[in-house]
């Protein structure tokens, strides 16, 4: 797994449901030998690194430098990667190279948490602080890493995109149609 695959980590992480582990299971389905691991009593860690990745998340949306700094050293010291190199996975006899963040004995919970936690600080590195936000769609509190090239990404996906663009189209609509009636009901005898 390479550092842009830890990032989306940190952001399924900060995203997910995790009133249950299916639903953290279903969040994490990129990543079967993590989620395939995962017990409930796991629940509790991942809370408090979802809390933790979220606080950065806010903090990054607010241009909040001092509070990412503190959030993200804040998770890495109590999920700190223990990066090993790895080459299992490949084909014909070729090893897949790539850098696991826990020991290969770990609990997939500190495999996890040390990933999101590695994965948001390699992000901010990559990206800054400013490419990050959370969606504008109301009712929609989902963080996303906008990689666009004029930074102008306000909503999480193209499905929130579109609904508030039609809520904004009804509501011109309606407003100018009960604008209309008004004036000409002001008009007529």
């Amino acid at each position: 797994m390479d550092n842009a695959d830890y990032a989306a980590v940190a952001l399924r992480l900060a995203n997910a449901d995790l009133s249950t582990l299916d639903a953290v299971r279903a969040a994490l389905h990129d990543e079967p030998w993590w989620a395939d691991r995962l017990h409930e009593h796991d629940l509790p860690v991942l809370h408090g690194v979802t809390a933790g990745l979220r606080r950065a998340l806010d903090a990054m949306v607010a241009d909040d430098g001092e509070t990412v700094l503190a959030e993200i050293n804040t998770l890495l010291s109590a999920h700190p990667p223990r990066p090993r190199l790895s080459g299992h996975g490949g084909r014909e006899g070729t090893p897949n190279w790539h850098v696991h963040v826990a020991g290969p004995d770990a609990p997939a919970v500190d495999e996890v948490a040390a990933a999101a936690a590695w994965g948001l600080a390699q992000g901010v590195v990559q990206h800054g602080t400013t490419r990050w936000g959370c969606c504008g769609a109301e009712g929609c509190h989902t963080y996303f890493l906008d990689t666009s090239t004029n930074q102008a990404k306000r909503f999480c996906s193209p499905r929130c995109a579109n609904r508030m663009h039609v809520a904004a189209f009804r509501a011109r609509r309606r407003d100018f149609n009960g604008n209309q009636g008004a004036d000409f009901q002001l008009k007529s005898p």
